[in-house]
This record gives structure tokens, C-alpha cells and sequence, in this order.
């Protein structure tokens, strides 16, 4: 099993029911790393000079953002995966390959994918938002929360009501993918081939110059710009073989739970434990029909086993994600400070620290255990229920619908603390 490690899965007619694309990711980082779901509202920005803070870097800010829900490692700007309030979503992975990884800050990989949502109303503009700020400032530098450097390139998977992209990277070299149909998913390695819909107009002669390609036969992008049998590919036993495998097993029948029972599957490794643990999860729905609002599911809490999938929809007026808002610490932040990372603060956001405690209670008390996955399950099950009915009647209940990941989050917890009690 691969020490670092993220799936991102989507789905699309007709591998689905009832015309949806359905997106799905595990963030597997490191195990004491606290991720939250935070809500950013659409802003217009009048000054033409104004910068962007993001991770390490400032970049030049556009005129209009649009609103996003992002689950992120509490330390940084980005976002491991998110959405925004056009049904665009975004998830990354890690890549390595033979294109030298630089530990210089410029953008990270989860910057990217914050910028993305942000600034495009639609996947495929979500991409031209990524490769323009990666020609113009580059991805790198570290991506975790201590002294420790970890740093990747990355892959994207990019899905809106209509079609998916995959972009993967090597330095500021890329190739993109086009899904339109049937199933896809990345893990943390190259997967594009010979199916190469657009690219960089520099990457073949790069990897001519550097000697990994003859310019003669095929362009296999994962073969040429990582060490990868692409012919093997598929029948290795990775995870991103056994993600594949488990998105054909359920092909032509694929629900939001059916991604949901594939990020929390253990045996393939999918839903990680260890030192790399899947410390968040998120599932959405975008359905075809615009006249049906996306629905995007997100955990806030590591093991999707033992977590639950909570709804989030865009309606005007969100109410503000405190219960999976981490503290913040502004200027003392040692993010923020050089040198950076000297000290790691407490951002154990309210339903992180609870949900942390009914672990402790599941994995010493059976009896309690199977009620608290008992309640958990049931209250999951009731938003199921009650979000398919909104897919099925196009109805919103605005007024409901402007504190529904908040309420959940409240209800979660009230089930934790009733059973962390002695």
C-alpha cells in the first residue's frame, strides 16, 4: 500500500441512475492533520491592483470569485477538494515522476484548486484557470504542516454537470483528459496514455530534448513523463487498479452511496489507515438537469466508516461553518511566519474534537460502539432520504436548506456527546 496517498472517482452516465454525475474523494494525509469545511461567499474585487494571499505566494486577484465549499487541511489557503456554486468540482492527488519536484514556494497543488473553483463556472474553464496561473507562477513547496519537506506535483480530476477533465502534471508540463461518458479515477500516479485532448505546446519536445521520447512512436504521457508500464497499469494491485475495479463492479447502477461505500472500502486500501489515515471525505451529486440543484457531501472527520456524509447546497445567505471551522490564528500563525512551521497550534475545529472522543468510545466499549454507528447510520440515512427527495421533486426549502450542514454537524455531535458520557 502506497505511504501517500488520495482517490478521486467520478462517475457519469450511463455508468450512473437517474442522469447525475457523481464525484467522489478520499484526502488521505497525514494522521494528526485536522481538516475542515469552511464556506467562502461570491465577492466582487473593485481594486485592479489587489493581491491574493494564497498558501506562500501572493498572485493578482480577478474582478469577481464565486462562492465555494472547500473541505482543507486547517493550515493552509487551498483546499484538498471542493465545489463551487456553478457545480464545479475539483479533487487533487499527488504525482511524482521524472520531472524533478521543486521544493521552492510558489503554488501548491490545493492552491490550485481553491483558484479554480473560485474563478470558473465550469469544469473545462476550471482547467485553462489552473494551467494559465501554473505557466505563470508554478507549483511547489511544502505540503505539510511541519519541518518535514513533502512536496509533489499533481494530478487533477475536474467534473461539472456535463463532463469531466483529468489534467496531470509534471513540473509546468501537462496533459488533459476528457471524460465525457462511463468511469474514471486518479490516484497518485499518472494516468493519462495515448487519450491526450489537450496539452502543453512545449511537452513533447521537453521530454524529446531530455531523452524519454524518440518522437517516433505513440505519445504515452504517463509512460513518458513518469517511470510507469503503462501497459501494466491496469491490472496492478495499486489503488488506483482497485478504485477502477470497484467503479466497473458497480457500472450502469451507481449512486451517491455507491461512492460513498467505495471511500469507505478498506481492503483496497482506498479508505486508508496508518500513518497516512483518509483524514476527510467528500461525495457530489450534479445532475444534468439544471433545474436540480448539486448536492455535495462532505465528512470534516477522518475514516469515512466512522464518519457521516453530511449535505451541502448553495442557496444564498449560507450560514458560516463554525462546528467544522478550525481556529484561527492570524499573524501568530507559524504558517505565516519565517521560518515557517517552528510550532503546530491546536486547530481541532468543535466536531473534530468530538467525533476524536466517540472514536476512543468505539474502540473500547462494543456495546456503545454499535449504538453510536447505529445513530450515526440512521441520522446519515434520514438525509439521504431527505436529499433524494429534493433531487427527485426539484424542491428547496431555502430557509431549511441555509443551515443544513450546520444542523448536521449540530445533530452529529449531539449523537457523539450522548455516548461520550460515562
Amino acid at each position: 500500500m502506497e505511504p501517500c496517498s488520495c482517490d478521486t472517482f467520478v462517475a457519469l452516465p450511463p455508468a450512473t441512475v437517474g442522469n447525475r454525475i457523481i464525484f467522489g474523494k478520499n484526502s488521505d494525509r497525514l494522521c494528526d492533520e485536522v481538516q475542515e469545511v469552511v464556506y467562502f461567499p461570491a465577492a466582487v474585487h473593485d481594486n485592479p491592483r489587489e493581491h491574493l494571499q494564497c498558501t506562500y505566494i501572493e498572485i493578482d486577484q480577478v474582478p469577481e470569485t464565486y462562492a465555494v465549499v472547500l473541505s482543507r487541511p486547517a493550515w493552509l489557503w487551498g483546499a484538498e477538494m471542493g465545489a463551487n456554486e456553478h457545480g464545479v468540482c475539483i479533487g487533487n492527488e499527488a504525482v511524482w515522476g521524472r520531472e524533478e519536484v521543486c521544493d521552492e514556494e510558489a503554488l501548491l497543488g490545493m492552491d490550485l484548486v481553491r483558484l479554480g473553483l473560485e474563478r470558473a463556472d465550469t469544469a473545462e474553464k476550471a482547467l485553462n484557470v489552473i494551467v494559465d496561473l501554473l505557466e505563470k507562477y508554478g507549483q511547489g513547496g511544502n505540503c505539510s504542516e511541519g519541518r518535514m519537506v513533502f512536496s509533489y506535483h499533481n494530478s487533477f480530476l475536474i467534473a461539472d454537470r456535463n463532463e469531466a477533465w483529468i489534467l496531470e502534471t509534471a513540473g509546468k508540463y501537462w496533459a488533459a483528459e476528457k471524460v465525457q461518458e462511463g468511469v474514471r479515477n486518479i490516484s497518485n500516479q499518472l494516468s493519462i496514455t495515448t487519450k491526450i485532448d489537450r496539452e502543453h505546446p512545449d511537452m513533447r519536445n521537453y521530454a524529446k530534448q531530455k531523452g524519454w521520447w524518440d518522437g517516433k512512436k505513440e505519445f504515452d504521457f504517463a509512460a513518458t513523463y513518469s517511470y510507469l508500464d503503462t501497459a501494466k497499469m491496469m491490472i496492478s494491485p495499486g489503488r488506483y487498479c482497485e478504485g477502477y475495479k470497484l467503479l466497473n463492479k458497480h457500472k450502469g447502477n451507481i449512486t451517491f452511496e455507491t461512492m460513498m461505500e467505495i471511500l469507505r472500502d478498506k481492503p483496497s486500501g482506498i479508505n486508508m489507515e496508518g500513518e497516512f489515515l483518509t483524514t476527510a471525505s467528500m461525495v457530489s451529486i450534479l445532475p444534468q438537469d439544471s433545474s436540480i440543484p448539486c448536492i455535495h457531501f462532505f465528512t470534516g472527520t477522518p475514516d469515512p466508516e466512522r464518519s457521516v456524509f453530511k449535505p451541502f447546497i448553495f442557496v444564498p445567505n449560507i450560514s458560516q461553518l463554525l462546528d467544522t471551522s478550525s481556529p484561527t490564528f492570524e499573524l501568530e500563525d507559524p504558517v505565516k511566519k519565517k521560518p515557517r512551521f517552528q510550532f503546530k497550534p491546536d486547530r481541532r475545529h468543535p466536531l473534530y474534537q468530538k467525533h476524536q472522543q466517540a472514536l476512543e468510545v468505539i474502540d473500547k466499549k462494543e456495546e456503545k460502539a454499535k449504538t453510536l454507528l447505529d445513530n450515526m447510520r440512521k441520522l446519515e440515512k434520514e438525509l439521504f432520504k431527505e436529499m433524494e427527495s429534493i433531487l427527485q421533486n426539484k424542491h428547496l426549502d431555502v430557509d431549511k436548506i441555509v443551515n443544513l450542514f450546520p444542523q448536521c454537524a449540530k445533530d452529529e455531535i449531539r449523537i457523539y456527546k450522548s455516548n461520550i458520557s460515562p
